[in-house]
């Protein structure tokens, strides 16, 4: 067997089944022969993004991966690898490398130096014997604390090298390890809880690593404790429950905001309380409680008193039966807190019916997601924004049904984000109606990729908000649009669509909006 072939046959061994990459590397043809389907992307840095939003639905098992080719395919798949590490997605990339001769050598991009920055782990394969040895370091760092890309490069020559019998090795036995909390630190934190007059749970994308949603929907109703999540952690709680008050990030919910500011007590489970601007910032003089499984995060941008190091479901668990003791048989009243939400989701929401409903034209954005909202059920669809309007228009009123029926993102992501990680969702859980918005800009950013959706038979459904500006940058190109129209894009996408042999509508009436979705 040569390199390529004994890393196809980890990969198979790990249940990995889909490949995404994009030529020129063996790679492809060695898992193709494994019986790995490849996808091949028209850019890498949606090809990142497809394996991203893969491994979003699987939890990382299995892990989604994506190859290339060195030099042009190892520096074009720069961003997608950056947003994946901003967002701490499991993820094995495989790039690779220049031949040993050529390495180091100006002007050759060398992954393992310039990715170093943008990866949990990065090791090179020097001797086509040690093949299996690192990759058994690559699935322990992807599935060991907290997760991240992980690179593995393969240098041209080493890639085709045979590697002896004796050398190969695989046992599917590396999986993620978890740790309780500190009971002293649990329970004083519980003590807290139980005591508070208006805690607040803050849930970030922790929850959706550890699978901890019922855990945190059965402390929320044990103690009727309102809870938001983070824009990365939107679904770990489900949004259409009555203890549920969106998110929080750029832009927040009516709900979030009331609750927010009335609390004493603030529970962060699986967050990193980055201050962001595309967090939600805590107001000064809360007490926080913060459970994170990285330490680096404690009192990283906030004054923690009492902070919990460990795994998000354990600790969950831990704080349920440390406060079950506390409060003993007695049952909160919940009542209160649910019709509390309830009348301030109803008075948010009146502010923006008219939006949201709105009969204008052309179309208002709002009413748009407003009738998907409608029409689609969201236990059945797995939806995505894009960065700029789309995910400040779409996060607060979209509501999620439990874990990864809703993919956010956003701290460091490129326009056109959504589309890969739409179509790896599809890829992953071809069940769901997975739709991604975007707007104009991110459409020109990666919209041809449409195409890799259509030629490999996953069937998305991509919604282009075409407003023909940079809505977002309207006040900071104030100048620049006045004298040089600098704001202005365009274009009728849908025949783009057709053109690439798939199925699109343009909808210019507001009242066709439901039926197009249903069509």
């Amino acid at each position: 067997m040569q390199t390529i072939d004994v890393i196809a046959e980890i990969l198979k061994r790990e249940g990995v089944g889909i490949l995404s990459c994009f030529p020129t590397t063996p790679v492809i043809e060695a898992a193709a022969a494994a019986g790995i389907r490849p996808i091949i992307c028209r850019q890498e840095r949606v090809g990142v993004g497809i394996a991203d939003g893969y491994s979003r639905l699987t939890n990382g098992d299995p892990v989604g991966v994506f190859a290339m080719q060195y030099g042009p395919g190892a520096e074009n798949a720069y961003a997608g690898v950056a947003t994946a590490y901003s967002d701490s997605t499991p993820l094995l990339l495989l790039p690779l490398g220049h031949p040993r001769d050529r390495q180091g050598v100006f002007p050759l991009f060398s992954s393992m130096s310039n990715y170093a920055g943008v990866t949990k782990y990065i090791e090179q394969i020097n001797v086509a014997d040690r093949t299996s040895d690192i990759m058994r370091r690559a699935f322990g760092a992807i599935h060991q604390g907290r997760t991240g890309p992980v690179m593995i490069e393969i240098p041209a020559d080493i890639a085709l090298e045979e590697v002896s019998e004796e050398s190969f090795y695989w046992s599917k036995n590396v999986r993620k390890l978890g740790s309780q909390g500190d009971p002293k630190d649990v329970e004083a934190a519980a003590k807290v809880l139980c005591s508070a007059r208006y805690p607040i749970i803050h849930a970030g994308q922790g929850v959706l690593l550890a699978g901890a949603t019922d855990e945190l929907v059965e402390l929320a109703e044990l103690l009727a404790v309102p809870v938001m999540t983070t824009l990365l952690g939107k679904s770990a709680f489900p949004e259409i429950h009555p203890l549920a008050l969106g998110s929080g990030s750029g832009v927040t919910s009516g709900p979030v905001q009331y609750f927010m500011r009335r609390s004493d007590v603030v529970v962060g489970i699986g967050c990193s309380f980055t201050k962001h601007g595309m967090s939600m910032n805590i107001p000064p003089g809360k007490t926080l409680i913060h459970a994170t499984n990285d330490p680096r995060d404690i009192n990283k941008d906030y004054d923690v008193e009492y902070p919990i190091v460990g795994d998000a479901k354990l600790i969950l668990r831990q704080l349920i039966e440390a406060c079950k003791e506390m409060m003993g048989p007695s049952e909160v009243n919940r009542d209160n807190v649910q019709g509390e939400i309830e009348s301030q989701r109803a008075q948010w929401l009146s502010d923006w019916v008219g939006k949201l409903e709105s009969s204008e034209t052309p179309i208002n954005p709002y009413r748009v997601i407003w009738d998907f909202m409608r029409t689609i059920p969201p236990e059945s669809a797995v939806v995505t924004h894009d960065s700029g309007s789309p995910r400040d228009q779409i996060v607060p009123f979209y509501k999620s049904n439990g874990p990864r029926t809703y993919l956010g993102w956003g701290k460091s992501h490129g326009l056109g984000t959504g589309l890969g990680l739409v179509i790896g969702a599809k890829l992953a859980d071809p069940s769901k109606m997975c739709v991604n918005f975007m707007g104009d800009a991110a459409f020109g950013m990666t919209g041809l990729d449409f195409e890799t959706a259509v030629r490999s038979d996953v069937p998305i459904t991509t919604v282009v908000l075409n407003n023909s500006t940079m809505a977002v940058e309207t006040h900071a190109m104030e100048t620049s649009h006045e004298l040089y129209r600098s704001r202005d894009l365009g274009g009728n996408y849908a025949e783009l669509g057709l053109a690439m042999g798939g199925y699109a509508e343009r909808i210019v009436n507001p009242n066709d909006i439901c039926g197009a979705f249903q069509r």
